[in-house]
């Protein structure tokens, strides 16, 4: 059964052109998934679906009644006290009437014999509509997505909403939206804020209900796992494709291979006729060249095959080669008020190697990593850092980027030698061209932020590059570029993120967290997986 179809639909505002041909179909069960470039417009797609946004051109036709679930930005989580409450938030209805219900059956032990038959009505009539609404599962249900995405459900239902952090409250909003009867869901984004164990569930999840989903995401195991279709935005319109992100790749390939040669083959016919006519238009062909010349006119023309601005040209050099040892870990222990975040840690980070840190959302993966730099002093043990290693750290919340400068004076600044125009191709290779580089920093993006933070990376020549969730605001080809540049690096790599298939392309070694441990895995975050699928099949 269709649930949505978009035909045709093009969207402006004014002279500026958002959309155009935007075509698809989705039917009951398919599980679909929107990449394109950061602002390419795919939350926009989504204001269609939901009808925030009308099409300038075309239609959006949705099934009648059509139930969907989107998750609330401003994560306000409005009239709900509790965590439990808040994922609870879409069944507030069936909560008033299940209180309405025990209410009634209070009422109706008090009235013994004189209970009313319009009372009996009422209270019969209550509890059916209370089993049509789902009231005898949605506490199931509730307490089974809190559990799966990382909150006790015990505890939820007296853990105050206003205690949570910023990824906790992203989590809660996906638990809300999952928990919701829908038949759509809309997830923009839903790994952001998940470790690899809740992003494991959230597949499993997914796969298991086969609920419809349209989701947004970079995340390309996530998509390779869940994905049925994908619809690929760019050059302001969209194509769709059968299969996961991995099946898209090579029919991407091959569609853009396929139109290059009909361009090829359309341009050497306009050529030769073109050559004909001028030729013969005065001659004695002239009848047959002025025909030929007409049919040219009225010949559509192909277009080029469509394409966005070029991904990020990065390329990180080491202005020395460094020693062996870069990092040494001897006995550590790492705590914050009240809590041993990490305890009797032994370790060597050696040269060439690309250390993955993994481990759950607040195990001290950042605090471990202000350890190792010196913004944290150690509450015991020592961390050494090599003869000749000069590190480069890419902050997570890139809260070390000078906000009030224009990305031109930030690159300036660490080489004011350089003149205009070196700074221009140095801004130009991270996507900031014209006037965008008299931009003030506070003023971007948190994807264009990210760019900023890599381009002065590059600048530094470290051989130890700390990064800390680098993938989190780059779209899947910037995140693809800097999988490029980490491969052509000569240095060592201490790297912190929850995205598998960046994890697979460039982890050589891992370092888990297990509760207070740190277990040091000598081999890729490939075999890593496979170990801990194993040790998992075993208990």
């Amino acid at each position: 059964m269709t649930l949505l179809s978009l035909s045709n639909i093009g969207v402006a505002f004014g002279a500026t052109e958002l959309f155009k041909n935007v075509t698809f179909t989705v039917a009951e069960g398919e599980r679909w998934g929107i990449i394109g470039r950061n602002g390419a417009g795919k939350t926009s797609i989504f204001k269609l679906i939901t009808g925030e946004l009308e099409p300038t051109v075309g239609s959006v036709a949705r099934k009648p009644g059509l139930r969907h679930a989107l998750l609330d930005q401003h994560r306000a989580f409005e009239g709900a006290a509790t965590v439990w409450e808040a994922g609870a938030a879409a069944w507030r209805d069936v909560i008033a009437l299940e209180k309405r219900i025990a209410e009634q059956a209070i009422a109706l032990s008090d009235m013994g014999e004189r209970v009313t038959d319009a009372f009996l009505e009422r209270f019969g009539h209550d509890q059916e509509h209370f089993a049509d609404l789902g009231g005898y599962i949605y506490h199931a249900r509730v307490d089974a997505v809190l559990q799966g995405l990382g909150f006790d459900a015990e505890e939820s239902k007296t853990r105050l909403v206003s205690t949570l952090s910023g990824g906790e409250r992203g989590r809660v909003g996906l638990a809300a939206q999952l928990i919701a009867p829908a038949d759509l869901l809309l997830l923009d984004e839903p790994t952001n804020h998940l470790d690899l164990d809740t992003t494991s569930w959230l597949q499993e999840w997914l796969n298991e209900a086969n609920e419809t989903v349209i989701v947004v995401s970079h995340d390309r195991a996530f998509m390779d796992a869940i994905c049925s279709h994908i619809l690929h935005v760019e050059a302001r319109t969209s194509e769709w494709y059968r299969g996961n992100y991995s099946q898209f790749v090579p029919q991407r390939a091959e569609r853009r291979l396929s139109r290059e040669r009909e361009l090829e083959k359309q341009r050497a016919y306009v050529k030769k006729e073109e050559e004909y006519i001028r030729r013969n238009i005065a001659g004695v062909n002239s009848f047959q060249a002025k025909g030929k010349r007409k049919r040219l006119e009225r010949l559509p023309r192909l277009a080029p095959p469509p394409g966005d601005p070029a991904a990020m040209d990065l390329k990180f050099e080491i202005a020395e080669r460094g020693g062996d040892q870069v990092v040494a870990v001897e006995d550590l222990r790492v705590e914050v008020p009240g809590r041993v975040l990490v305890e009797d840690v032994t370790a060597v980070l050696r040269r060439n190697d690309f250390v993955a840190l993994i481990g759950p959302n607040g195990a001290g993966k950042s605090s471990f990593i202000s350890t190792i730099v010196g913004d944290r002093e150690p509450a015991a043990g020592k961390v050494k850092i090599g003869g000749s290693v000069s590190p480069a750290w890419f902050r997570q919340d890139l809260g070390d980027l000078p906000l009030r400068k224009s990305l031109y004076d930030a690159i300036q600044d660490q080489r004011p030698l350089w003149n205009r125009g070196q700074i221009q191709n140095c801004l130009g290779a991270f996507g900031f061209s014209g006037d965008e580089v008299q931009r003030e920093i506070g003023t971007l993006s948190g994807g264009e932020r990210a760019r900023v933070a890599l381009a002065l990376m590059t600048l530094a020549h470290a051989n130890l590059l700390i990064l800390d969730e680098p993938t989190n605001h780059l779209d899947v080809e910037n995140i693809e570029a800097l999988e490029d540049a980490l491969d052509d690096y000569e240095g060592s790599v201490l790297l912190v993120s929850h995205d598998r298939a960046f994890l697979r392309e460039v982890a050589t070694r891992v370092w888990a967290f297990d509760g207070t441990r740190l277990e040091d895995f000598d081999g890729p975050f490939v075999e890593w997986e496979e170990a801990r699928e194993r040790s998992a099949a075993r208990s």
